[in-house]
């Protein structure tokens, strides 16, 4: 005991990045960053989506079967996580994460090429369905795989902050994704928007992803899993030792979850479209206002990370979800159709959310030994984002259609409720033993 004791302080103070964890940290990002960009695109262009893929004559139950393939790509995510979180946990980070991005790019590339309902009838929308179906199963590989990436990659003092760059990554590629949005419906009419526009930033976003996956190839594997690997330690079966083993674990990564993935589908996803439905504010100024909060958001994102590495993971996601509880009902009653307005409360949330975002990764990392952390961390967020991200722009437009968009703030309040809970009671993992 002795000779340990006084190790662990010392290690907890280690805050100097190596060479080798700066270049990881840097293509695990832009890996990630692409890979989100082809994600993102569907729910920034889901009312044109709306138009080619499904029957005209009743644009509300067109958007309404769109969101709906949205919220079925959910339902893939928990299969990829179980799936691919395995296999990244017997394989190593760096295979995992070369499968998502693969799968993500072919799937942009298919959505891109898929001529419209016009064109082939029922099976437009069934070959769209099927294209997000795979991408649902390679975004539920990707947050475990890339989230255990760049912790493992990590100094010990600097662990949140280098797991903020997996949000940093997620939200650049919402940002370029916004910035493809932006850029063709103001530059585009409305029919070449809808005829060649809207696939075009699909290609451009499949593209991307091939860059993605070039980086990941080049990239080492973590020493955490090697020697995890090395040790002997890797389970022949990770997903039976997560539920076996780490139960409570599991459960409070999923808490962590529910406030953070609706939230942020809601106010960094899908606020423009909503704001548009609601208010009739021009679809591009919505997506002007989304893309200036975003890069405050990814600006600010690691320095969060620092405050966390200073002051712990708890009182900084207790801020946000604590902040969301009081704010849920003046901010979405202060929405109208005025740009300023939108602007304020989108910016005010997605600061909010910081709080969520820089810690997501780290202190779902903490919560498992390196043999079953991809998995520990895959399984249990995917769950959560399918029952309450995917679902939250189905549910935010049926509200609106029903005429209960008055009521959206409880439902963002009570959901933050339920993880504030979780964040005050959960053990603090700062300075937690990491292997």
């Amino acid at each position: 005991m002795s000779t340990r004791s006084p190790a662990a302080p010392a290690a907890n103070t280690t805050h100097k990045l190596s060479g080798k964890q700066r270049k990881a940290i840097v293509a695990g990002t832009i890996g990630n960053t692409v890979e989100w960009v082809d994600w993102a695109l569907y729910s920034i262009f889901a009312k044109i989506i709306a138009d080619e893929f499904f029957p005209s004559g009743n644009g509300a139950v067109a958007l309404l079967s769109t969101l709906a393939v949205f919220a079925v790509g959910f339902v893939m995510r928990p299969v990829g996580a179980a799936v691919l979180g395995v296999y990244a946990d017997r394989h190593g980070r760096k295979k995992g994460m070369t499968l998502t991005v693969g799968l993500m790019a072919g799937a942009a590339f298919v959505i891109a090429l898929t001529p419209s309902y016009d064109s082939i009838g029922v099976l437009s929308p069934l070959v769209l369905l099927l294209a997000r179906l795979v991408q649902g199963f390679s975004a539920g590989g990707e947050f475990g795989s890339s989230s255990a990436f760049l912790v493992e990659s990590a100094a010990v003092g600097r662990r949140a902050f280098a797991g903020s760059w997996q949000q940093v990554s997620v939200a650049g590629g919402v940002l370029i994704a916004s910035l493809l949005g932006t850029l063709t419906t103001s530059a585009l009419s409305d029919a070449a928007l809808h005829a060649w526009g809207w696939r075009l930033a699909f290609v451009v976003g499949g593209l991307l992803g091939l860059v993605g996956l070039w980086l990941r190839v080049s990239v080492e594997d973590t020493e955490s899993f090697t020697q995890a690997q090395g040790a002997g330690r890797t389970r022949s079966n990770p997903l039976k030792a997560m539920f076996v083993e780490h139960p409570g674990a599991a459960l409070r990564v999923a808490g962590i979850t529910v406030a953070g993935t609706l939230t942020y589908y809601i106010w960094v996803n899908y606020l423009p479209t909503y704001a548009n439905l609601t208010t009739g504010i021009p679809l591009s100024r919505a997506l002007l206002s989304q893309t200036l909060c975003l890069v405050v958001f990814v600006v600010l994102l690691p320095f969060v990370g620092l405050l966390s590495d200073k002051l712990g993971r708890k009182p900084t996601m207790a801020a946000f979800a604590g902040g969301f509880v009081v704010l849920a009902w003046p901010l979405l009653h202060l929405l109208n159709d005025s740009f300023l307005s939108l602007f304020l409360v989108q910016l005010t949330g997605m600061l909010l959310i910081l709080g969520y975002s820089a810690n997501c990764a780290v202190i779902m990392a903490e919560q498992f030994p390196a043999e079953i952390r991809a998995t520990g961390i895959a399984l249990p967020y995917a769950l959560a984002v399918a029952l309450f991200g995917g679902t939250a722009p189905y549910l935010t437009t049926w509200m609106h259609e029903s005429g209960h968009s008055d009521l959206l703030w409880l439902y963002v309040a009570g959901a933050s409720l339920v993880s504030f809970l979780v964040y005050v009671t959960m053990p603090e993992t700062k300075n937690k033993e990491f292997h």
